[in-house]
């Protein structure tokens, strides 16, 4: 009977001397590498990022996380809200949950998330060099009126060709890279808080960006339950199932229920010790982060004048003397948050501001002001009619890693666990079957 069972599921690979079986890798295989999947790896590629996996499992396993009351518990309240009839089909929702969210966390990578509002004018591709002109300064009419001071939500409505967003004054709501034209992307992703763009050309045809707000996606944990919905709303589960029951056979269901509670169980300890090892230590390490910083500054650098500061706008001289007050006294990296904080709660806005680090072309009033640019359009808000800049010019940019943390600290994790993970591969031996990683194909 084992023999039988051995040839029928022979081992893939060996990680630290637990065996993986054909059907295991199988299994994992196709669902994480499917057709839908931007970046499918091939068998071999695969089998690298599996025993990957399975390091960092060992790793967890030697750490004892398993015994910790935190995942015990974790577990325990995950199998008492199943139920034992859906185990396997909830259990996959959240085991779909957290690749999902560990996809997009990929693809979002160090730049975030941005809530964008636009302006769209359409220009058909076809579109006669007369037409281009005449929608090109229409667009640019737009924007200058926006540079005077009209209020963008209200023109969204009006003039934006997008009935969707214009229905929301413009509001795209929340994006990731990848999710629109490149010409938008690259815009949109160059804007702080509070910034317009000028018209960019795509190839649908211009539009105009005020940048909203800015975010890095939320942990897992804070996620999760909102993950799940939504898999839920489009029918997931009753895909699950069918696959489930498309076997024909008890015993293939019961196979891919073994795997979904281990997937959950070893994703857990997986997700911790990578926490621990990886993604934590990297936003806590200052020392290592300027270390990385010192060492790869020439990757950060970006070439011509900068400018580390604000642009802000009062309806009084008071509140615009108070400004540089507060300011003087504080951390750049709390400029914005404690300015809104005292000026701009209780749903009275005493004071528009624009805080970030500005090159020429970024901002009208920074240009104006700092850069003494004739070219920049005036400040024409009648409402805010007080203007000033308060900050510095930096002789170089970055001056230092908190400039572009973001980026360092995405590139510092990848570096930690790069390390980590030939940490394990010296500690535990790795063997893979070729020949049997081999008889995985796209007919399995």
């Amino acid at each position: 009977m084992l023999a039988t069972q051995a040839q029928s599921d022979p081992v893939v690979m060996t990680v630290k001397g637990v065996p993986v079986p054909r059907s295991e890798f199988v299994y994992s295989y196709y669902k994480n590498n499917g057709n839908g999947q931007a970046d499918r790896k091939t068998v071999e590629e695969y089998a690298e990022l599996y025993a990957n996996y399975k390091l960092k499992l060992a790793a967890a396993l030697d750490a004892q996380l398993d015994t910790s009351v935190a995942f015990k518990q974790e577990l325990a309240s995950y199998i008492n809200c199943q139920g034992g009839e859906n185990m396997a089909v909830t259990t996959d929702f959240l085991t779909e949950a957290r690749h999902l969210y560990d996809r997009t966390k990929k693809s979002i990578g160090s730049q975030g998330l941005i809530r964008p509002a636009e302006i769209f004018l359409r220009l058909p591709t076809q579109a006669s060099n007369r037409e281009q002109d005449r929608v090109a300064q229409r667009a640019d009419s737009i924007w200058r009126a926006l540079q005077g001071g009209a209020d963008f939500s209200t023109l969204a409505r009006k003039v934006s060709e997008d009935q969707r967003t214009a229905a929301q004054g413009g509001d795209m709501g929340w994006m990731q890279p990848q999710q629109s034209f490149v010409e938008l992307e690259q815009a949109a992703y160059a804007l702080q808080p509070g910034e317009l763009s000028r018209p960019i050309l795509a190839p649908d045809g211009y539009h105009i960006i005020l940048m909203k707000e800015r975010k890095q996606l939320e942990p897992f944990e804070v996620l999760k339950d909102d993950l799940v919905r939504s898999l839920q709303q489009q029918n997931v589960r009753k895909a699950i199932a069918g696959q489930n029951v498309s076997g024909g056979t008890v015993q293939k269901t019961t196979a891919n229920q073994k795997y979904l509670n281990q997937e959950y169980h070893d994703g857990l300890l997986v997700y911790e010790i990578t926490n621990r090892e990886v993604w934590q230590r990297a936003k806590t390490d200052e020392v290592g982060l300027r270390a990385w910083f010192d060492a790869h500054e020439r990757i950060y650098v970006s070439s011509g004048p900068h400018y580390r500061g604000v642009a802000y706008f009062t309806k009084t001289k008071a509140d615009m003397k108070a400004v540089k007050k507060y300011l003087k006294r504080l951390p750049f990296k709390q400029w914005s948050e404690t300015l809104n904080a005292t000026f701009n709660s209780d749903g009275e806005e005493r004071v528009k501001i624009v805080v970030g680090v500005f090159k020429p072309g970024d901002n009208a009033t920074i240009d104006r002001l700092v850069f003494k640019r004739r070219d920049a359009a005036a400040w024409a808000d009648v409402a805010y009619p007080f203007e000033a800049v308060y900050g510095k010019k930096l002789k170089k940019y970055p001056e230092g890693y908190n400039d572009v943390r973001a980026q360092v600290v995405a590139d510092y994790q990848q570096m930690l666990e790069a390390e980590w993970l030939a940490s394990l591969r010296s500690r535990y031996p790795v063997q893979i079957n070729q020949e049997i990683l081999k008889t995985v194909n796209q007919h399995q």
